[in-house]
């Protein structure tokens, strides 16, 4: 895996933050909420090109797979939020290991994560939705 590729994970598990749902939410999963792959790949295309133009982490993806990368990312978030899809990547800790990562590098590529998801209007409860899913892996990504 291009040391890249692993980064994946941080964009999802960027939102960081705790669950509230209503039981009209909780009854979808939140795949389907977020208006599945389509949206998905949507967002994961928009967020590479605010990685691409962010010099703060940009570096990071100088040798991926761009393609494998955005597949990977999609597949991720669709397991993640309870869709159909199956994730072929690597767990996050080795996926990360050795690449320096470190807290400000995880704040940027947030950020980017959090302008895609603004510019789709996915709604506020289904970012801290995903977040609660996702954040647990900082611990995996960022290097202490």
């Amino acid at each position: 895996m291009k040391a890249g590729t692993g980064l994946a994970a941080i964009a999802a598990a960027v939102i960081a933050c705790s669950v509230a749902s209503t039981s009209a939410s909780a009854q979808t999963p939140l795949y389907y909420r977020l208006g599945g792959y389509d949206a998905i790949l949507a967002v994961v295309d928009d967020f590479i090109a605010n990685v691409a133009a962010d010099k703060r982490i940009n570096g990071f993806f100088a040798h991926t797979d761009i393609a494998a990368f955005r597949r990977k990312l999609a597949d991720f978030i669709c397991v993640g939020t309870g869709g159909p899809c199956i994730y072929f990547g690597r767990d996050m800790a080795s996926a990360h290991a050795g690449m320096g990562i470190r807290n400000r590098h995880f704040t940027a590529l947030v950020q980017d994560l959090g302008k895609s998801l603004k510019k789709f209007r996915v709604p506020p409860q289904e970012q801290t939705e995903l977040a609660a899913i996702l954040a647990p892996m900082k611990r995996d990504i960022v290097t202490r």
